[in-house]
């Protein structure tokens, strides 16, 4: 209907030969008074054409007709608000019932290749809680890109490589070692995780003392192995499936990463200074350099970085978005400083930054610290409130703003958790249509006639609107804050109106409204990794 509404204001600026090249726009009003939609073209052209906003505004309604409209008013200082006739909104019926699972389904993405890289947690520790909002955001967009038409492929790169995995290993052996009654320093920036306890009790009750005479490699080896699995266990039971994991390790032996050097080299983005190598990225994005090699030859944690994003761009992706913590912000430069020293258009590259998350219980905030190993795990939160709520929650946040994550809210069951309160609606209408199912369309509606139903049925008919605008903006919070409305609606419509009735049409008619604000919500909290209960 926005797109015949915005056909319409075309053809009536046509008549007045007034050309607009920009976008016009058309809103749904907050208030039931403004119309079903509005637009603001008449302000827009104010300036252009020198006149009060209010008479172009009706001179474009004189140009305007289309059986689809039942009114059109026009406000100060000079909207222009169109009352449409009901009749689409009880054709989406149809529509909706017809597509189910597919409703809000679009090819906007023209099968566009996207590249989503998140959590890429290091494999030194469980994870936690930053990782479980990064996770949600991640996995979310995709599948709503998906949805949309995109190529998705979602990515979890293995920083397997490294100085973090010389005192991952030192970690594991330090532990093994005071198993066996040894001493053996655990490193400064070592890791104190019980996980990392738990692998050295493992190699311990297997072996005993027989594996003190052990290489650092192995521990190194073992404890990327055991908590790799152990992370990609976790993301499964968080609903997350990536498509591709990609090694640190592996791209240091694909690509020479000091041929990767000499490309920056050969570019004219390297010098020497002190006895190291320099990335001039202050040429280009960052506000100073970086080393590459440092003067003892050993090469910092950004080369390798620089390797894997150039792997990236040879796979021939439309869009790369990197998904990592707010400590990163000083990274995004350089990291796309590099993308252009090498040829490589970095407007494909976008860089997302999640903000921190304070995690509350009984009203106070809970300390983490991975270092110490007091932090919350990802399993921790999903024994604790669910996955449905641990995804929802995160979800319903925009990526660039703290949150505070309220255990007690998230685990309770009242109208006050946004959660359960759309579980709710749903089971309420899966436990109707259980009893009372009907699935024939009719060709016409005429029992629907009150206000609260024809609300309900215009926000199912803003679903695929909704989908879109958060694939093209990259927002699945856009998706969580519009079912958690579309839940309210129902609510209200449920209080207000028996959906059984004695008239067998008109109850025909409900149940055919309620099946369309099922597949709805289901198709809503699908693209943001929540499953309701058929039955609460």
């Amino acid at each position: 209907m926005k797109d015949i509404i915005n056909q319409i204001i075309i053809d009536g600026l046509n008549k007045l030969n007034i050309k607009y090249d920009e976008e016009i726009e058309v809103l749904t009003p907050k208030q039931k008074e403004n119309g079903d939609y509005s637009s603001n073209i008449a302000l827009k052209l104010a300036r252009k054409l020198q006149k009060d906003p209010m008479n172009i505004a009706n001179e474009i309604v004189v140009n305007i007709s289309n059986d689809k409209i039942n009114n059109i008013e026009i406000k100060k200082p000079g909207f222009i608000n169109f009352f449409v006739k009901k009749d689409f909104l009880l054709e989406n019926i149809k529509t909706v019932l017809s597509e189910k699972e597919n409703y809000g389904h679009s090819n906007i993405g023209h099968n566009q290749k996207i590249n989503i890289e998140f959590v890429s947690a290091n494999p030194t520790g469980i994870l936690h809680l930053g990782n479980a909002r990064g996770g949600a955001y991640g996995d979310s967009l995709a599948r709503i890109m998906r949805f949309c038409g995109y190529d998705v492929m979602e990515e979890y790169y293995i920083n397997d490589a490294g100085n973090q995995i010389n005192n991952l290993g030192e970690s594991i052996k330090a532990r093994y070692y005071e198993l066996c009654g040894k001493d053996y320093p655990l490193p400064e920036n070592g890791y104190h995780g019980k996980e990392i306890i738990a692998i050295a009790k493992e190699i311990y009750a297997k072996n005993k003392d027989t594996y003190l005479n052990k290489e650092l490699d192995y521990y190194k080896e073992l404890g990327i192995k055991t908590l790799m699995a152990k992370i990609i266990e976790d993301l499964k039971s968080y609903r997350i499936n990536y498509d591709v994991f990609t090694s640190e390790a592996a791209i240091s032996k694909k690509y020479s990463l000091l041929n990767i050097i000499d490309i920056l080299k050969q570019n004219g983005y390297t010098y020497e200074a002190d006895g190291a190598i320099w990335f001039k990225c202050s040429a280009i994005f960052d506000d100073k350099d970086h080393v590459l090699v440092k003067n003892d030859g050993t090469l910092t944690y950004l080369v390798p970085d620089i390797a894997y994003h150039y792997d990236k761009y040879n796979r021939g992706y439309n869009k790369m978005i990197d998904i990592l913590g707010t400590d990163h912000h000083g990274y995004v430069a350089r990291l796309k400083s590099s993308v252009k020293a090498l040829g490589n258009d970095e407007n494909k590259l976008e860089i997302k930054l999640l903000q921190l998350v304070r995690l509350i219980n009984n009203g106070e905030v809970v300390k983490m610290s991975k270092r110490t190993g007091k932090s919350v795990t990802l399993k921790e939160l999903i024994d604790e409130v669910g996955v449905n709520a641990a995804r929802y929650y995160f979800s319903r946040y925009s990526l660039d703003t703290q949150m505070d994550f309220d255990l007690n809210l998230a685990k309770s069951k009242s109208n006050e958790n946004p959660v359960y309160y759309i579980s709710y609606a749903y089971a309420r209408i899966c436990s109707i249509l259980k009893e009372h199912d009907y699935d024939e369309i009719p060709n016409k509606f005429t029992t629907i006639n009150n206000e609260e139903t024809y609300e309900l049925l215009q926000k199912v008919y803003e679903f695929p609107e909704v989908v879109k605008s958060a694939a093209l903006k990259e927002l699945p919070h856009l998706i969580a804050n519009y079912v958690y409305e579309l839940a309210n609606m129902f609510h209200a419509y449920y209080a207000k109106n028996r959906i059984l009735t004695d008239d067998k049409k008109q109850t025909q008619e409900n149940i055919l409204v309620i099946k369309c604000i099922r597949y709805t919500i289901f198709n809503a909290l699908n693209l943001i990794g929540v499953i309701p209960p058929e039955k609460m």
